[in-house]
């Protein structure tokens, strides 16, 4: 949900009620984009002129009724879920509503309730968006594959219950017969040899049983002419316009029986370490996500990287790599039983199908970590002593799909190699509570200690004119360094900084450090402002302007250099200390800037009540903004609006030259992203060169 913005629509009598619920969603980590129509013309041109997610709608709304809500979205032809928001729900409200057609209804004093009843129907559509999608898709593949299978020179044949229902022209070839209309409804046993007849009787009867066929079976296969000929048949399972089938493939053997295995096993494995390759872990994967959505099976993955590989090919040389990556796979091996699978997985990385419960996979890995860490790899001109980052999955039915499964060991083996590497994390479903909660008190600890050890850095991202000013302008961003010096991004613990109540000390570290900083442009004469985030923590504070004040009198530089930065839905929700804030700031001319700008109802209304020198625009409005028509409209109309106020607009995350094109044309003032220069440790952008 976090990365997702939902595009709602509220319909309220009172803004006052609207922004409300805006403000609870925010609050739990919902990213909205809102709209709120005034009477029953605005909100049809809403469903039609715009792509919507939900609506909410008041159970008493008297602007818009209800039933006409329902009827406009009706009439739309959309599926956007209409939800209901009140104070009470009982049997008859209940009733009442789900015969309107109302999807769900949400208690608006109730902000957990509120907050669950919208994700788990944004959640419901996006699931059918993606089923809609999936089966067009599908739909597609096949018409493909079929035109593919005509013209395949692979004999493939399509059996339903012991009879053809497809084959192509290949396949016909093979047997003798001209057109599909000859063997349509023939049994696939008379393409059979009387000497392999029997045994292929007993695979059609566990067949028709269910039971999985076998991926190949080698016969004598017989064709229109009764002549005879050595083939192998491999089977899969399949549809054929939308029944369920067997595909079978008739390979004429050409090569003998050994030889066929060998080119299967090379096939198989990846030729620079001779470990299983990618693509056959991955049909291991496969078959065991598929045992576990079934409740059986109990199996793991591990994804296995080395430490530092960059820094060891600098050593060894690039020359180097494949010799170091073959003596890393074979060590690997060699750790491992013989019940599991080992593959060369990535550039530099391994993945290990473990078949055991979870303390089992646990222990093969701290016998793969162990194993690097206590031993010399030899090559032919180093001795190495590695270690390796392990995460993992443990595999189960709440987390049964191949995609689920890679992304989440992905996310642990992150997690592992920040945390210094030669670490080990897997995540275990079943123990998913107990997990979470010591992974996080571990986090806590370390933030406390980068508190308290100064281990927390500041990058800088430039933020530029579009006016040919020389006014250097960075944002400061915040990046905790781990023990093994490796940088770990914000998302990672400020959530569970703000959650466990550090956000006001770093807060003081970030603007204490940020001062510092200017401390040291001003003394290599550059006029350097700074723009630092600040959590709502700090605006109840009532001793940090004091401290800024002192600390920017201490080091010389004047309070016009520094902006803080705060959210607009958390100046919404504490306006009047937002207010405070910025009226003791400003009598030591440090400005507040409020970003995600616009994402409000009516944000240009705000600053009728807090006295703001900058206005950054909110992410979701440079979402594509070459291309989209809304974004662009709603850019330029805020900017304009922030220019007749006097404020001075950012907008962030600058994504190409399209969307630079777009802001050259309206009242932006600096920008600011990846694409016009990304965040560093120094203050080096050529501003005067832009």
């Amino acid at each position: 949900m976090q990365d997702s913005v939902v595009r709602v629509v509220l319909v309220e009598d009172r803004l006052e009620d609207a922004e409300q619920i805006i403000s609870i969603l925010r609050n739990g980590g919902i990213a909205v984009r809102p709209n709120r129509p005034e009477n029953e013309e605005e909100l049809e041109r809403q469903l039609g002129s715009q792509p919507l997610d939900l609506v909410l709608v008041a159970r008493n709304c008297q602007a818009v009724p209800l039933k006409d809500v329902l009827s406009a979205v009706d009439a739309s032809g959309k599926d956007i879920p209409v939800l209901v928001t009140d104070t009470e729900i009982n049997t008859d409200i209940a009733a009442e509503m789900t015969a309107l057609g109302v999807r769900a209804i949400a208690l608006r004093d109730r902000p957990e309730h509120l907050q669950a009843v919208v994700t788990q129907e944004f959640q419901s559509l996006q699931q059918r968006r993606a089923t809609r999608h999936l089966e067009v898709a599908l739909r597609e593949s096949e018409r493909r594959c079929d035109a593919l299978i005509d013209s395949s020179r692979d004999p493939i044949a399509y059996v339903h219950e012991g009879m053809h229902i497809r084959g192509n022209q290949a396949y016909l070839e093979m047997f003798g017969y001209e057109e599909f209309e000859e063997i349509e409804g023939l049994s696939v046993l008379d393409m059979v040899a009387s000497s392999h007849a029997e045994e292929f009787k007993n695979l059609l009867k566990s067949l028709s049983k269910g039971e999985p066929p076998p991926k190949s079976m080698e016969l004598t296969a017989q064709r229109s002419d009764g002549t005879t000929f050595d083939a192998v048949m491999e089977f899969a399972q399949a549809t054929y316009e939308g029944e369920p089938c067997q595909q079978i493939v008739f390979r004429q053997q050409l090569i003998d029986a050994e030889m066929a295995a060998e080119l299967d096993s090379l096939r198989s494995r990846d030729q620079v370490t001779g470990l299983f390759n990618r693509s056959h872990f991955m049909s291991q994967l496969d078959e065991a996500v598929s045992e576990a959505a079934k409740g059986s099976g109990k199996q793991g993955i591990l994804l296995v990287d080395i430490d530092g590989y960059a820094g060891l090919l600098n050593s060894i040389g690039l020359g180097q790599a494949d010799a170091l990556l073959r003596e890393a796979g074979g060590r690997l091996q060699k750790l491992l039983s013989d019940n599991e699978v080992c593959a060369r997985f990535s550039d530099h990385g391994f993945a290990v199908l473990c078949h055991g419960d979870h303390k089992h996979t646990h222990a093969v890995a701290e016998t793969i970590r162990g194993g690097f860490q206590d031993s010399v790899l030899e090559m032919e001109k180093h001795s190495l002593n590695l270690t390796v980052s392990i995460g993992g999955v443990q595999i189960g039915e709440k987390i049964a799909s191949t995609q689920q499964v890679l992304a989440k060991a992905g996310q642990c083996l992150q997690s592992a190699i920040a945390q210094s590497g030669n670490h080990i994390e897997i995540f275990d479903p079943a123990a998913r509570d107990r997990a979470e909660e010591e992974r996080i008190l571990q986090w806590v600890e370390k933030i406390k200690q980068a508190l308290d050890n100064n281990e927390f850095v500041l990058h800088f991202q430039p933020i530029i004119s579009l006016h040919d000013e020389s006014q250097a302008c960075y944002e400061c961003l915040l990046r905790m360094r781990s023990e093994g010096g490796e940088l770990i991004p914000p998302m990672t613990f400020l959530p569970i900084a703000e959650e466990h109540g550090l956000m006001e000390r770093i807060d003081r570290w970030v603007i204490g450090r940020a001062i510092s900083s200017l401390e040291d442009e001003n003394k290599q004469g550059r006029s350097t402002r700074l723009l630092v985030k600040i959590t709502p923590d700090s605006l109840s504070d009532g001793k940090l302007p004091a401290l800024i004040a002192s600390q920017l009198q201490r080091v010389g530089i004047n309070g016009d250099r520094l902006v803080l930065s705060i959210p607009e839905s958390k100046v919404v929700t504490n306006l009047n200390a937002a207010k405070s804030f910025q009226e003791a700031l400003g009598k030591h001319d440090v400005a507040l800037c409020i970003e995600q700008f616009g994402s409000g109802l009516n944000s240009i209304q705000m600053l009728q009540h807090i006295d703001v020198q900058y206005l950054k625009l909110d992410k979701s409005l440079m979402q594509d903004l070459g291309k989209s028509q809304d974004n662009q409209e709603k850019v330029r109309e805020l900017s304009q609006q922030a220019r007749d106020a006097g404020k001075i607009t950012i907008a962030d995350y600058v994504q190409d030259a399209a969307s630079m094109t777009v802001l050259f044309t309206s009242a932006v003032d600096l920008v600011e992203g990846d694409f016009l220069a990304p965040a560093g440790p120094e203050m080096n952008y050529e501003f005067g060169q832009s």
